[in-house]
């Protein structure tokens, strides 16, 4: 698990050194290094990697169905987000607004300065 997360890290300080590789690139390498810190944590520190497959597919179905329950209300919390931003009628003025200017302030006089 050191060794992924070295490298991991190695990526990202690359990537913000070079801005390579491309960061959706980067984003799909993370993913499946985090599926295999994932694998292991659950094959090792939950010893399931000697048990019965019954018992790691019902613990594996369970832990699917949470990450979709993660992923769903997720996606429907952004979709609500959304919604609420495009029927809002405060928020519809509010980001046709323009931010007002800064008013240029006069220099300052010095304490002392010939006028």
């Amino acid at each position: 698990m050191l060794g992924i997360t070295l490298v991991e890290l190695t990526l990202a300080t690359i990537h913000l050194k070079t801005d390579f590789p491309p960061k959706y690139v980067l984003n799909g390498i993370y993913l499946i290094l985090t599926l295999a810190k994932a694998f292991y944590i659950i094959a090792e520190f939950m010893h399931l990697r000697h048990e019965l497959k019954n018992l790691i597919m019902t613990i594996g179905g369970a832990a699917l169905l949470f990450v979709w329950f993660i992923i769903a209300f997720l996606w429907d919390g952004n979709s609500f987000k959304d919604l609420r931003n495009r029927y809002d009628r405060h928020h519809f003025e509010q980001s046709k607004e323009q931010a007002p200017k800064a008013a240029e302030e006069p220099a300052a006089k010095k304490p002392g300065a010939a006028e």
